[in-house]
């Protein structure tokens, strides 16, 4: 018997393909959230180290390097990268006429 792969077609978005709400900042919240994961972990911080440099407990640190960010705004993400001496740059463009969605990105 012969089986056949089912597959489907990404958006490109891991959160807009599992249908969560909002996925464009999910994403970009996600993507951060990383960066604030890595910074922590070349500074060797622990958590609560972490979490007293960020003005949160160590729980919300726990979770925000887990991906469990439902309980963070992107403005505090943001606020957490400065707490960080990182500096955030937000640069606004026209869409191009080829492409239908705006998007929301994160660069380096």
């Amino acid at each position: 018997m012969e089986m056949k792969i089912q597959h489907e077609v990404s958006t490109g978005n891991v959160f807009a393909d599992l249908d969560i709400d909002q996925p464009v900042e999910f994403l970009a919240k996600a993507e951060l959230a990383q960066r604030i994961a890595s910074i922590i972990k070349h500074r060797h911080l622990k958590q609560v180290d972490a979490a007293k440099l960020l003005n949160v407990d160590q729980p919300k640190i726990s979770k925000l390097v887990r991906g469990q960010l439902n309980d963070f705004s992107l403005e505090r993400i943001l606020s957490f990268l400065m707490m960080l001496d990182r500096d955030i740059q937000i640069v606004v463009k026209k869409r191009p006429t080829s492409r239908h969605d705006s998007r929301l990105s994160v660069a380096a």
